[in-house]
């Protein structure tokens, strides 16, 4: 099988590229800087593109049997001034839209574009189980979401299979945002954020690219899956676990006023969350390798 995938250097893309071209497939990554040295496997073939226009990187579509489109600015590398936000929603937006337009001018063209998006599409949801059958929510990331899988929608009218990556939270040691959590209680300051109780729905690394390679294999997959194990938990209690998985204390709560303070419009990232549940997933027969967050915490760590 032939795979294109964009984001294929970054945390999710890079383990899935080496995981599909250890499988065999024949997979190609298009990437911003096609000239710089990204570590992926020899095999694996860098092609360049803009995100942003059609060229050259067309003619890769037709003899390409599945897209993956992982591409989109870091969401938590900087505050959200106006020009971060647009960058954010152009990265996810503009490059998911000239994506299907080439899916419209090739012929052959690809049979599967599967399609990174976030749990995010259902905004702050308290304490609600969230399911892929929820409606979407409000609020900046919820709309971007929101906008980001309506871009793709033109592929399905050409036949398309269009699984959609609802993701939570990646745990690795290889990046993401596991580093930055441990390092306050390295320090021996950890402890929440804000009230605790916001949930936070989260998944291994190994999980989320295995959860895409099931998504791929399995023709019936089609339309939005959450991708976040399946027990989702509080703040508090991802806190007091990894407090647990480091040998640290778990004393200090960081107030959400000073979060806000600190962080702007993106405390909300911290302070709000979603209890989103992977039911489409585990009804197709996915099987989670680390199901419980604390031999999660353990492996990533």
């Amino acid at each position: 099988m032939r795979i294109l995938v964009t984001g294929g250097t970054g945390l999710i893309g890079s383990r899935l590229v080496e995981i599909l071209a250890a499988d065999g497939n024949d997979v190609a990554v298009l990437t911003r800087s096609p000239d710089r040295e990204h570590g992926l496997p020899p095999a694996v073939a860098e092609v360049g593109w803009d995100a942003e226009s059609l060229g050259d990187w067309v003619t890769e579509l037709p003899r390409t049997d599945v897209v993956v489109h992982l591409a989109g600015e870091n969401i938590s590398s900087g505050r959200w001034t106006e020009e971060r936000k647009r960058a954010i929603r152009r990265s996810r937006v503009d490059s998911t839209r000239v994506l299907a337009r080439a899916f419209a001018e090739c012929d052959p063209r690809p049979e599967v574009l599967v399609q990174a998006s976030g749990i995010d599409y259902y905004g702050a949801r308290g304490d609600e189980i969230v399911t892929e059958e929820t409606s979407a929510g409000d609020g900046f990331l919820a709309g971007v979401c929101q906008e980001w899988e309506e871009a793709g929608r033109p592929v399905e009218a050409l036949g398309v299979r269009r699984p959609r990556l609802r993701t939570g939270l990646v745990l690795s040691g290889r990046g993401g945002a596991l580093p930055l959590m441990k390092r306050p209680f390295q320090l021996f300051v950890g402890g929440p954020l804000g009230s605790g109780e916001q949930y936070v729905s989260w998944i291994h690394l190994e999980d989320e690219v295995r959860a895409i390679r099931h998504l791929i294999e399995e023709d019936e997959a089609d339309g939005p899956f959450n991708l976040t194990a399946p027990h989702p938990v509080t703040n508090e209690e991802l806190s007091a676990r990894l407090a647990d998985a480091l040998g640290r204390p778990n004393l200090f709560r960081v107030p959400a006023p000073v979060l806000r303070i600190l962080l702007g419009e993106m405390a909300e990232l911290l302070l709000t969350g979603q209890r989103a549940v992977p039911r489409r997933l585990e009804e197709l027969g996915f099987e989670f390798r680390y199901p419980d967050l604390g031999r999660a915490l353990e492996e990533a760590l």
